[in-house]
């Protein structure tokens, strides 16, 4: 079994997207937005191309990250620069077998070579706490516009750098980019009509 990674080539781009909307549909919502996200966020400044990173299994794409630029605003006036990441997935018959956590452990020591001090991202801290990622609320950061004693426990966040984050309170807010489905919801539902129709469900523990 050889597993590589590399760099995504404009080549990928319709392979990766497919793979994205695969791994991600009707999981967090009937259908999916993920792909159409990742399309958008290639030309937004904050993408960072050195980490826009594929997964191969025997020279088949298998999985796929990438990292954007953000920021702390923190409560002294100060902006720390770190990282988020995603859409992060793997083929979905290669889920829970161990690919994922890979595939993340090569992408973070990829971003700590690059200088990434932390992170902060949004995930399930089962999985992502296996690889050194814990409450963001533990560091002092807050998630944008989350009202006072609301559930965060989906707002993680992990130092690359051991230290980065000491003495800094503040609030991370995801790069709007992220939005760009529900910004722009006409030119996201004719990208949608490129790939083949599949079936919308709704099911237990979808996010909306």
């Amino acid at each position: 079994m050889a597993i590589s990674f590399r760099r995504e080539e404009e080549k990928d781009w319709r392979a990766v997207e497919n793979l994205v909307r695969e791994s991600f549909w009707n999981v967090y919502r009937p259908g999916c937005t993920e792909h159409y996200v990742l399309r958008q966020l290639r030309s937004d400044p904050a993408f960072v191309k050195e980490l826009d990173i594929v997964m191969e299994k025997d020279g088949m794409l298998i999985g796929q990250n990438m990292f954007m630029r953000a920021r702390i605003a923190a409560d002294d006036g100060r902006q720390i620069p770190i990282m988020t990441m995603g859409p992060i997935c793997i083929a979905p018959a290669y889920k829970r077998q161990g690919f994922g956590k890979k595939l993340l452990d090569y992408s973070l020591e990829q971003a700590a070579a690059l200088g990434c001090g932390a992170l902060c991202f949004e995930g399930n801290i089962l999985f992502y706490g296996k690889s050194g990622f814990s409450y963001a609320g533990d560091f002092g950061i807050r998630y944008h516009d989350l009202p006072e004693g609301a559930d965060a426990s989906f707002f993680l966040c992990r130092e690359l750098v051991p230290g980065y984050l000491n003495g800094i309170r503040g609030e991370y807010a995801p790069p709007q980019g992220y939005f760009a489905a529900d910004q722009n919801p006409e030119d996201f539902q004719a990208y949608e009509a490129t790939f083949p129709a599949k079936e919308k469900k709704v099911l237990p523990g979808q996010l909306k």
